[in-house]
């Protein structure tokens, strides 16, 4: 957008500048060289990895890659004009270079602020905990109090030492509790961080704490220069002075969770506008031949574990949940509750299971945030407190209406593999690998393979 503003900026400039030579450019030359000069911008800054650095950028390094991308992008269109014959004014492409740099500069320079603002006002708490007592620790703990505008909460202090104090006042007191309660603490309460603060001494006998955050999927940050043997993705970031290394065992890329957030809304809003008058029918279909509300509502664990009301056509008889206890020896899964031809289905109930209509009222939650097309489907609470440690890692991504399990059998998957397929989507998480598995999807649920 920046650059599209800028190319115009240079032409209306260019045009309005009466040289001696005079220059102008037809609709169709005009979309060309725009178009070319876009593409070129974006392919150079992914080669130079300036999306990557918008809002933790030092300033002279967004200087240099602004520079750097405008120099390049120039370049390109030289030699652009050069194999097309256009035959581009010189002065239209140096204040095309110019312009892009200053508005990219100034963009980039003020990126940090921008995410802070989207973060503060259409994301939700981010809640940190800080491992650590000492002067580096509290200093820590003050700057995230001085960031609980952008929506960082801190939770609490953990210890790893006997000698620590019960509590430390910073704007308000934060208990210090011991390391050892970190398990519990990540199964009842939303974690989204843990930041290690500690002396360099202390952090290899923390390893194990360490390992325990990267299988659990929390994403870990020190404060010194140490590198524990994780397996999580490793990048280097900057709080204020203090040099962090992350750990990140989930995807982390904001702008192209953005994105993936972007396309959620967009198809989930255009669906239920499509489907409205069939889940209408749907919604009088259910009523008319089994007796109980038309949706079912039901609390399931979102990202990093947060509560959130989860919908879909009804399926089964009104006191499903009751009958449950009685069914139970009929359990084919692990953990989770899946029985084969469930007698517990309507017959309506039964073709809504097939093709994944009972699934349709989730792009609501979608819609909402709670959800996104593509991921880990959301678990009740009940089978998350019977998870292992690994399995724990899926609750890192945003829950979503289809997964790996979806095209690779569905029902017929068992539930270590169904984990499994769900740490495979985490580690190679991409835009394209969403489209490929919605794209996937949409044959195996019109035909009803691999629903029981």
């Amino acid at each position: 957008m920046l650059a599209a503003l800028a190319f115009e900026a240079a032409y209306q400039t260019r045009v309005v500048l009466h040289l001696e030579r005079a220059f102008y450019l037809t609709v169709e030359r005009k979309a060309l060289v725009l178009a070319f000069g876009l593409a070129a911008w974006v392919m150079i800054g992914l080669w130079l990895q300036v999306y990557e650095k918008l809002d933790i950028g030092n300033p002279r390094v967004i200087l240099r890659d602004a520079a750097r991308q405008c120099g390049y992008g120039a370049l390109c269109l030289i030699v652009f004009e050069y194999v097309f014959r256009l035959d581009l004014s010189r002065f239209f492409l140096l204040l095309f270079s110019v312009y892009a740099w200053v508005l990219l500069l100034l963009f980039r320079l003020t990126a940090g602020r921008i995410v802070g603002v989207i973060r503060r006002e259409f994301a939700a708490p981010h809640y940190v905990m800080v491992v650590g007592t000492g002067e580096r620790a509290v200093r820590m703990a003050r700057g995230l109090e001085q960031s609980s505008e952008y929506g960082i909460r801190l939770r609490c202090f953990l210890s790893e030492s006997a000698d620590a104090p019960a509590e430390i006042r910073l704007r308000v007191p934060y208990k210090v509790l011991p390391i050892g309660d970190l398990p519990a603490i990540l199964r009842q309460h939303v974690v989204d961080e843990v930041i290690f603060a500690v002396g360099s001494e202390k952090l290899a006998e923390l390893e194990e704490v360490f390992l325990m955050c990267d299988e659990e999927g929390v994403r870990t940050r020190v404060a010194v220069d140490f590198f524990p043997h994780v397996n999580s993705t490793v990048s280097l970031d900057r709080f204020g002075e203090t040099p962090l290394l992350t750990f990140s065992a989930a995807p982390y890329d904001e702008i192209r969770l953005l994105l993936k957030r972007v396309t959620d809304i967009a198809i989930a809003a255009a669906g239920l506008v499509v489907l409205a008058p069939v889940m209408a029918a749907m919604v009088i279909l259910i009523r008319l031949t089994s007796p109980g509300p038309a949706i079912f509502r039901q609390v399931r664990c979102g990202l990093n574990g947060r509560l959130f009301l989860f919908y879909k056509f009804r399926s089964m008889v009104q006191n499903a949940e009751e009958l449950k206890k009685d069914l139970e020896h009929l359990n084919v899964r692990e953990t989770a509750f899946k029985i084969p031809d469930d007698p517990r289905l309507t017959r309506v109930g039964w073709y809504l299971r097939k093709f994944s209509i009972d699934e349709w009222p989730q792009l609501w939650n979608v819609l909402l945030g709670d959800m996104s097309l593509v991921g880990p489907r959301p678990a009740v609470p009940g089978e998350v407190e019977q998870y292992k440690r690994w399995q724990r890692r899926r609750l890192r991504m945003r829950p979503g209406l289809t997964c790996l399990w979806a095209i690779s059998g569905r029902d017929n998957v068992d539930f270590e593999t169904w984990m499994k397929m769900d740490m495979q989507y985490i580690d190679n998480w991409s835009l394209a690998l969403d489209w490929k598995i919605l794209l996937q999807t949409i044959p195996r649920v019109l035909t009803g393979r691999g629903a029981n």
